[in-house]
């Protein structure tokens, strides 16, 4: 695109970098905000960030916070352009959430369920109103504790399974044909049909895509976009009427299996929030009445974001159930191409560029077009004969300035 360079401003430039450091400083009279403050007490904007950015590392994500004057989308920017200069040594095995170390658990469709149903850190039962107490008082409000469950619960969505009422996962049914037909148009992704996961960070999205690839351009995708999204299918953009069959946030470990070792070791527990919503699905003439599932999995306590990502996923499926797509959610090229918030900022932020030349092509063009429309007008004036121009200057003023008005005597 013909942008104009600009030539001359570099001392304009390092004017603007220096006094956004010091707006950015804020009062030198308020000590400063440290990394380690962003990191313990602005724990959801950390999770946030990591997740959107794709590098599970709360020093970084918190350092991106910092140095972005809190714009979270910057942030992410700032952490998706760090991860890309990292080597990759390995790839982990697959979480296995069924260990994890249970935080928070709840599920909307059963009341009893083994394990039990717990609460944990969350807003959803306190009333909205502002502590002005956060304001005066420094107290450490004392945490309720319990014995540690170290057992693994079982998902609720196994009740189902049991039943044969949940479509498996593992019998893809009509999507094992629509990941046949993307190995075809796409050599890169064949691998998906040896149950190799599609890397979003090494591979170019292409379309159709498999639901893997889906959903790992929604576990970075922007929070915000994909909430709007999912409110879409549940007023009717989607036909999405889903039930929290289980929302579980704690840590899982990492697993990796090095070559040179040939045996799995543990490097790290992380915190994942996992969501799977459950959709009636009526059947087709390949598959029973059952019920479907919509999954989301995000880094850190990210439970807003993990809930839309499993109603996007769901509503995205509309094809492979064969389901008529009526809304935007279930549109998958519209979704996967516009959820990324780092391409989105970038793509909107570039008209401040300079845009000199095309806008002067612009203006000359409309220039053009305003003359050309007076010279018809003119023309077509000339051409009328003298009787019909009378004729219609009197029209003009009947509508202008109506008789009734022209000639009525004041009161």
């Amino acid at each position: 695109m013909p942008y104009v360079a600009v030539k001359g401003g570099e001392q304009a430039i390092q004017n603007a970098e220096s006094l956004l450091k010091n707006r950015r400083r804020g009062d030198p009279k308020i000590p400063e905000l440290t990394v380690d403050q962003i990191e313990q007490q602005l724990t959801l904007a950390v999770e946030r960030v990591m997740c959107e950015g794709s590098l599970y590392d709360r020093e970084l994500a918190s350092l991106a916070i910092k140095q972005s004057w809190g714009d979270l989308v910057e942030a992410v920017f700032l952490l998706r352009a760090y991860r890309t200069t990292l080597p990759r040594f390995y790839y982990s095995q697959p979480l296995d959430t069924s260990k994890m170390q249970i935080q928070r658990r709840i599920s909307a469709i059963f009341k009893d369920v083994p394990g039990g149903q717990k609460l944990g850190p969350t807003f959803d039962y306190i009333h909205r109103l502002l502590d002005f107490k956060l304001i005066a008082e420094e107290q450490i409000p004392p945490a309720p504790e319990a014995e540690a469950i170290t057992e693994p619960i079982p998902r609720v969505i196994d009740t189902l399974d049991r039943e044969g009422l949940m479509q498996p996962e593992q019998s893809r049914g009509a999507e094992e044909e629509f990941l046949n037909l993307q190995s075809t148009v796409n050599s890169q992704q064949s691998t998906i049909n040896n149950q190799q996961p599609f890397d979003l960070t090494r591979q170019p999205l292409t379309f159709p895509s498999g639901r893997d690839a889906r959903l790992q351009n929604l576990a970075r995708a922007d929070e915000g976009f994909l909430l709007s999204l999912a409110y879409s299918t549940q007023r009717g953009y989607g036909r999405n009427h889903p039930f929290a069959g289980e929302i579980r946030m704690g840590e899982v470990e990492v697993v990796i299996c090095p070559e040179e070792l040939g045996f799995e070791i543990a490097i790290a527990d992380i915190t994942v929030t996992e969501v799977q919503m459950v959709n009636q699905f009526k059947g087709s003439k390949e598959l029973p009445a059952q019920f479907t599932r919509g999954y989301g999995l995000t880094f850190g306590y990210n439970e807003r974001k993990a809930m839309s990502m499993a109603l996007v996923d769901r509503a995205m499926r509309a094809e492979e159930l064969g389901e008529t797509i009526q809304g935007p959610a279930q549109n998958v090229e519209f979704v996967l191409l516009h959820s990324d918030n780092v391409e989105a900022q970038g793509f909107v932020q570039h008209l401040k560029l300079p845009h000199y030349i095309d806008f002067q092509a612009e203006l000359n063009l409309v220039r053009k077009i305003r003359q050309q429309q007076v010279n018809n007008q003119s023309s077509d004036l000339t051409a009328m004969p003298e009787e019909s121009q009378v004729s219609e200057s009197q029209e003009l003023n009947k509508e202008t300035f109506p008789v009734s008005q022209v000639y009525s005597s004041p009161k």
